[in-house]
């Protein structure tokens, strides 16, 4: 398992000004739209920012979100120490709310079980419209 590390003193430039570029956003961000917020800091491809994420991502200070194909910050402390992270986003304004559940991810686990599978990790996504929005 690997290492969660916090302490932005050991990240390289370009992972700490890609986290800060997904710690300012109030939504998740693409590697695309990363790239041309960061321009101005000498960023020129893709893949410089895909490394950086890849990265972020391996330490647990970033979540990918599939459905979206993009990226947030991490918001929960701790939540490496969780099997299963799940995230609710609004189809409306774009907000990503990241939560954990002990009993899910122990029922997750139990279904995996009974079929032997071993389950490492967990992602849920779910779509639908924040509280907020639904009032609006």
């Amino acid at each position: 398992m690997n290492e969660h590390v916090h302490p932005s003193a050991d990240l390289t430039k370009n992972q700490s000004l890609v986290m800060g570029a997904l710690t300012k956003s109030d939504g998740p961000l693409s590697a695309y739209t990363i790239l041309d917020q960061l321009r101005e800091h000498g960023f020129r491809a893709p893949l410089q920012v895909y490394r950086a994420l890849d990265k972020l991502v391996e330490f647990g200070m970033v979540h990918r979100l599939e459905s979206l194909n993009a990226f947030v910050a991490c918001r929960h402390p701790d939540c490496d120490d969780h099997e299963t992270i799940a995230f609710m986003i609004c189809e409306t304004c774009g907000l990503v709310s990241e939560i954990s559940d002990n009993a899910l991810a122990n029922r997750l686990k139990l279904l995996a079980g009974e079929t032997r599978f071993a389950l490492k990790k967990t992602t849920i996504e779910l779509r639908g419209i924040c509280r907020n929005c639904q009032t609006a």
